[in-house]
This record gives C-alpha cells, sequence and structure tokens, in this order.
C-alpha cells in the first residue's frame, strides 16, 4: 500500500472556503480539519503470478486488520464521534480519528498510474467531479477515497450511489477488489428491502451501495442518520441536472450537515457548458478533474480506436418514405 503524508498545515482546508453571500456553498466543509501525509510501501513487480497474488492477497488482509483495529474502541451500536486514547479530539469534526487521519493510503497491488495518484489526493480534500474514459478507473479512484474516509471516521457512514441497480452492484465487487474494505462492513440497499432491515442496516454497516432514490426515501424517513454521513460517491453524475435524485439527495444531506465529502464520476459529463455548471451547482463542487484520451498522462493507459465511417443508403422504401414526410412537412411550413 501506499501512505501518504500531508502537508505541514496538515488541513483539510484544501477544499476552498464558500463565500457566506455565495449562492452555492461549495467546498465550504473541513476548512480547519488537521489532515494527513504520505509513505509509499511499493512491490516487487518481478514475481511470479501466484506470489503477486499471495502478496496482493496478504495487503487486502493487513489493509482490513488496519480497518479492524481503528474500530476497536467503537462501541457495537456505532455511535457518534468515536476517537483512540492517543487521537486528539477535534470539535469542529466530529467522528474523525486524528491518529488514522494522519495518512491516506492508495493501493499499489495494482499497477500504480500517476494520474489515479494526483486525482485521489485531490478528491480528499476537495468536492471533485472527476470526467475520465471509460475504462481508465473513475471506480478505483472511487474505492481509494471511499476507504480513506471510511478509516478516518470510524463511526462514519460511506455512500455509493449509481443510477441502476446493477450499477450497484457491480460497484460492491469493484470496490472490495480494489481496498478490502471488509464486506461484513459494507451493504447493498433496495426499494425492495423492508424499513426495519434498512434501519438495522445504517445502525450496524458503514458503507453502502444504493440508488439516490433509496438514499433519498432514507434521509427524508429519518432512516439513515445525515449527520453520519462522510463521503458520498455519485456515479454517472452527468444525471445531476434539474430536480434529480442526486440533486435531492446532496441537497437534503446539507440540510442536516455540511460535513461531507462529494465525488463525482462520469465519463461525459455535459453536452455543454451550462449542463456542467449546473451538476457542479447541484453537487456543490469546488474541484474539476478532467482528463481526455489525449491527456499526456493518460495516453500510456488509453485505449487507441480506429473509426471508420460508414454511409449506408436508404434504400427504395425508405426514401420513399423519406420523400413524403418531407413533403408533408413542406406543406405545414409552407
Amino acid at each position: 500500500m501506499t501512505y501518504k503524508k500531508p502537508d505541514k498545515n496538515g488541513s483539510q482546508g484544501k477544499s476552498q472556503k464558500r463565500d457566506k453571500d455565495t449562492a452555492h456553498p461549495r467546498g465550504s466543509i473541513w476548512d480547519e480539519g488537521k489532515i494527513c501525509q504520505a509513505v509509499v510501501v511499493d512491490e516487487s513487480r518481478d514475481q511470479s503470478y501466484h506470489e503477486e497474488k499471495d502478496l496482493d492477497d496478504d495487503l487486502m488482509f493487513i489493509a482490513a486488520d488496519e480497518a479492524e483495529k481503528s474500530l476497536e474502541s467503537c462501541a457495537e451500536s456505532v455511535t457518534d464521534a468515536v476517537v483512540g486514547d492517543s487521537a486528539e479530539i477535534h470539535p469542529d469534526l466530529p467522528g474523525y480519528n486524528s491518529s488514522s487521519g494522519r495518512v491516506w493510503i492508495f493501493p499499489t497491488n495494482f499497477p500504480v498510474r500517476q494520474y489515479q495518484l494526483n486525482i485521489s489526493e485531490a478528491a480528499l480534500f476537495q468536492n471533485t467531479l472527476v470526467s475520465l474514459p471509460t475504462g481508465l478507473g473513475k471506480t478505483f479512484i472511487a474505492a481509494v477515497v471511499m476507504y480513506n474516509f471510511y478509516r478516518w471516521y470510524p463511526s462514519g457512514k460511506i455512500v455509493f450511489m449509481a443510477p441502476t441497480k446493477p450499477l450497484v452492484a457491480q460497484q460492491i465487487e469493484a470496490c472490495y477488489k480494489v481496498m478490502g474494505i471488509p464486506q461484513h462492513h459494507m451493504a447493498e440497499l433496495t426499494g425492495s428491502t423492508p424499513a426495519p432491515q434498512r434501519r438495522e442496516l445504517w445502525r450496524s454497516k458503514r458503507v453502502f451501495f444504493l440508488t439516490p432514490q433509496v438514499m433519498m426515501n432514507d434521509l427524508s424517513r429519518n432512516t439513515c442518520q445525515g449527520t453520519q454521513v462522510k463521503c458520498v460517491v455519485i456515479d454517472e453524475a452527468h444525471k445531476a441536472l434539474g430536480n434529480h435524485a442526486y440533486c435531492q439527495v446532496v441537497r437534503e444531506l446539507w440540510n442536516q450537515t455540511k460535513q461531507f465529502r462529494v465525488l463525482a464520476l462520469s465519463a461525459t459529463p455535459g453536452g455543454d457548458m451550462k449542463a456542467v455548471q449546473q451538476i457542479i451547482s447541484n453537487l456543490l463542487i469546488s474541484h474539476i478533474e478532467l482528463r481526455s484520451e489525449e491527456s499526456p498522462d493518460i495516453q500510456a493507459h488509453s485505449h487507441h480506436r480506429s473509426l471508420e465511417k460508414i454511409v449506408i443508403p436508404l434504400g427504395e422504401s425508405l426514401s420513399e418514405y423519406q420523400t413524403r414526410y418531407l413533403q408533408y412537412f413542406s406543406a405545414l411550413v409552407y
């Protein structure tokens, strides 16, 4: 694993502060808290396949064990603001464990890509919109951010939202494989989950995968305590327009607490500047990480495509319909 140290100021105040008079409170959360540093523990790249697999498994177990140890001081009911005896208490950061917060962890059990490392670090300290071409590791970055907030806030809740049930189920496995968050701390919630069971899951679990509609329902019914939510990952963030459920969730969380991190993911953030600005405002984004297939730091990892344009004639039957269609509308216009 890679352990990243913070700067000497150690402040989460890397998030931009919001002017009190601005319409959208972006980037104002956690301006005073002390956070993290950086250390790197690399693995040999020239081991055999089985040796590498065993080492990867060991690293996952080590990461999981570290997380378990950070939870030892927590009551079984998972209460607010639990810190170890040696951890400094931060009144402005309820639940923050300064001992865990001295480092942030980046995995090296996968080939290290510099752009993923850079984006992950930025996303830890600022509400970030990440736009990467498909297949370049948006979920990987999300897993890194989620795991670090999982460590920093031993009693906090981490939420991953995706627009459909299949996407939700897909992300659970991906996040476990990347960072090794203990599966017994994770839960998938659907609209069909009975209300009593959902309340129990919100009480006993820490990392949740669900659709925004389910999240909004649980927030509005107080099944989920918004004050416990410390990190929200939003997949397919380009859908956060108008009164979409994504927008409702972020607004409701903001009404309940100002201390939560937003990480928005999208391969195509918007068709025009107006749409992108709406997403930024709706999701309280203060920082954008944008890469295209031509970006220097991802060219070595992007998939080069060969495009060939083929024009297919309409054919006699379709051409006849096209002619009738044009004649009909020409009569209406003129």
